[in-house]
Order: C-alpha cells, then structure tokens, then sequence
C-alpha cells in the first residue's frame, strides 16, 4: 500500500505519473514528495512507487 496525503492506496510497482494522472491531478500545477525527497517532474513516469512509500501532493493555487 502506498499512502497519497494521508490516504492509503493500492498502487506499488505504478509509475508517479500513472497514479497523478488516475487521481486528476495536473503535472503543471502540482509538486510530488516521496519519502521526504521531492521527485522532479522530468522523473514522473520513471519514479516507481514502491509498497510503505509515503507521498504528498502539493497543488499550487493562484490567488490575489
């Protein structure tokens, strides 16, 4: 189980860009850590999510 902002999913052995893209979240607008290390949006569909692996996903919002 990998858990995503707190919630636990069922996604080892998935590439970051695949669980991202499944979740709806936007490349563009987002920062992705994995274990305390944030992962470079050029490593996305490299970067394999492994079980016990903790991520939070940063979604930057515009505001004025």
């Amino acid at each position: 189980m990998i858990k995503i902002n707190g919630n636990e999913f069922d996604y080892a052995g998935r590439s970051v860009q695949e669980v991202i893209t499944e979740l709806g979240y936007d490349k563009s607008r987002i920062a992705v850590e994995r274990n305390e290390m944030i992962v470079p949006k050029a490593s996305y569909e490299e970067t394999i999510l492994e079980d016990g692996d903790i991520v939070e996903v940063v979604s930057f919002v515009g505001g004025g």
